[in-house]
């Protein structure tokens, strides 16, 4: 049923980005009215189980990818506790991250293979959307950031302004987690379709320097969480279970493999290589 909630969703952010396309203008209400409250229902639950449904390979990333960091970065603005009117405008600002992209051709979304000149032209879409959004009644300030900063970095290489830590705004900062966690683990971003704990340890390197730790520490101690009991692959071959995931060091658990309990925070010549359920 939540795989079904997802797709009529999908499909209705599609038309929306349609009208958008269209008229250059965001149809805010329709938007509130029939794609948040999936979003709401789906990220009430105490599972990831809807939010890894809305991951699944399908032919219309695009619509998907929105629908998806909305969803991540609602459960992500939960998770860190933000008041819920917060979290209902993190909700619309992350579906609409991407909206300068409607002001692109097609063709260049499309492509893998991007010259300078081409990806200078991509990277456009941050302002389009931050103009966009600044124009469209009931979107706040923060709200219209996202688009501008969702590709900022905490280090100050990203773009489009180069901004440095707390430059960046919070719903920016939660947003940036949701598109990257979603780009990798998806085949068609481009991102190679990386295995979910794979994703999981990218976004641990990128925690000191790239990214905010505090959302990105949240995220993973609550993702590891929901893998509790599954069975793992070590890097050594052997297959165990995750028994205890630690605060400190959430991505590095406690796995017993047969009788033998494994403190992969401990022994740092292992590790995970995947989950194999």
């Amino acid at each position: 049923t939540q795989i079904r909630e997802l797709d009529e969703s999908v499909q209705k952010v599609e038309q929306l980005f349609g009208k958008i396309r269209e008229t250059e203008t965001v149809p805010l209400e329709d938007l509130r009215e029939e794609v948040l409250p999936t979003v709401q229902k789906i990220t009430g639950g105490s599972g990831l189980s809807g939010l890894l449904a809305a991951l699944q390979e399908k032919d219309d990333f695009t619509y998907r990818h929105n629908l998806s960091v909305s969803l991540l970065s609602t459960m992500l603005g939960k998770w860190l506790g933000l008041p819920e009117e917060d979290i209902a405008r993190l909700s619309v600002a992350a579906m609409l991250h991407d909206i300068g992209k409607v002001r692109l051709p097609a063709e260049l979304l499309k492509k893998t293979d991007l010259t300078d000149e081409e990806r200078a032209e991509l990277q456009k879409h941050t302002l389009f959307g931050y103009e966009m959004l600044k124009n469209t009644d009931g979107i706040s300030e923060d709200q219209a950031l996202v688009a501008l900063q969702h590709h900022e970095r905490m280090d100050g290489s990203g773009y489009p302004n180069g901004l440095k830590g707390e430059q960046i705004g919070l719903f920016s900062r939660i947003v940036m987690v949701a598109d990257i966690f979603h780009n990798k683990s998806s085949r068609q971003a481009g991102g190679g379709d990386s295995p979910f704990y794979a994703v999981l340890q990218h976004l641990d390197e990128l925690a000191f320097g790239k990214l905010d730790p505090g959302p990105v520490r949240v995220f993973i101690h609550k993702t590891m969480q929901f893998l509790l009991g599954h069975e793992v692959t070590l890097r050594d071959g052997r297959i165990g279970k995750i028994v205890l995931i630690h605060p400190h060091d959430p991505i590095r658990p406690l796995v017993q493999v047969g009788n033998e309990f494994i403190d992969l925070s401990k022994d740092k010549t292992n590790g995970i290589e995947k989950i194999t359920e």
